[in-house]
C-alpha cells in the first residue's frame, strides 16, 4: 500500500472514531510483531548468492553475520540516534562485535555454521535486543547482542553495549562499550517505517 493511501486510512479513522484510535496504534498493532516467537529470520545467505554456491570459509560466514548484525543495527538506532553515534559505533563497538563473534564461534562445528542466521528483533521502545546469531536447525539464539539505555546519577546517558552467550545459558553480561548519548533523553528505538 503506498504511502499517501496509508496516510488518508489513518486520516479517515482519525476522524471516524474521534480520536479514540491514534493512526501511531494502528500503525504499530498493523506493522509490528513485538512476541518472539514471531520474529522474523534472515538467513545470512539471502545477500550474497556467491557464498551461497560455494562452502564458505568460517571467516567469510562470521564476516557476512556481522555485516547483516550491523543492517539490522542501524534499522534499530534509526535516523535520529544512528547519525550522532556512528563514529563511535564503528570504531569502538563493531570490532568488539566481531571479535566475540569470533570467539563464541571459533569452537562451533564447521558443518552446522551454513545454518547460522541473524535475527531480526523487534524494534520496540523498550527492548534491549540489538540482533541474535541463531541456529535455524536448533532454533537456538547462540549469541544475543543488546544495547540498554542507562542513566548514572547526576550524569547524562550511555548507550550500553553488551552480549550474552548459550555458553552460560546467557546469564553473564559481557561488556562492549558505552557511547555517551547526552544529558536529555534520547529518543525512542526507530519502529518499522
Amino acid at each position: 500500500m503506498s504511502n499517501w493511501i496509508k496516510k488518508l486510512f489513518f486520516i479517515v479513522i482519525s476522524i471516524l472514531t474521534f480520536g479514540l484510535v491514534t493512526p501511531s496504534q494502528l500503525y504499530v498493532s498493523e506493522n509490528q510483531k513485538i512476541d518472539d516467537s514471531d520474529r522474523k529470520l534472515k538467513s545470512v545467505y539471502d545477500s550474497n548468492t556467491e557464498v551461497e554456491n560455494k562452502v564458505a570459509t568460517r571467516e567469510e560466514i562470521f564476516s557476512l553475520l556481522l555485516s547483516e548484525g550491523e543492517k539490522t543495527s542501524y534499522g534499530k538506532f534509526g535516523d535520529k540516534i544512528g547519525p550522532k553515534i556512528d563514529g563511535e559505533f564503528q570504531q569502538i563497538i563493531l570490532p568488539k562485535i566481531q571479535q566475540s563473534i569470533n570467539e563464541v564461534l571459533s569452537t562451533y562445528p564447521g558443518e552446522d555454521l551454513s545454518q547460522l542466521t541473524v535475527s531480526e528483533v523487534p524494534m520496540n521502545v523498550k527492548s534491549e535486543k540489538l540482533f541474535h546469531i541463531y541456529n535455524r536447525d536448533t532454533n537456538e539464539d547462540l549469541i544475543r547482542f543488546h544495547v540498554r539505555r542507562d542513566h548514572p546519577p547526576l550524569d547524562g546517558y550511555y548507550f550500553n553495549f553488551h552480549y550474552h552467550t548459550y555458553h552460560d545459558g546467557y546469564q553473564a553480561h559481557h561488556q562492549l562499550g558505552d557511547i555517551y548519548w547526552e544529558k536529555n533523553t534520547p529518543p525512542n528505538w526507530s519502529t518499522l517505517s
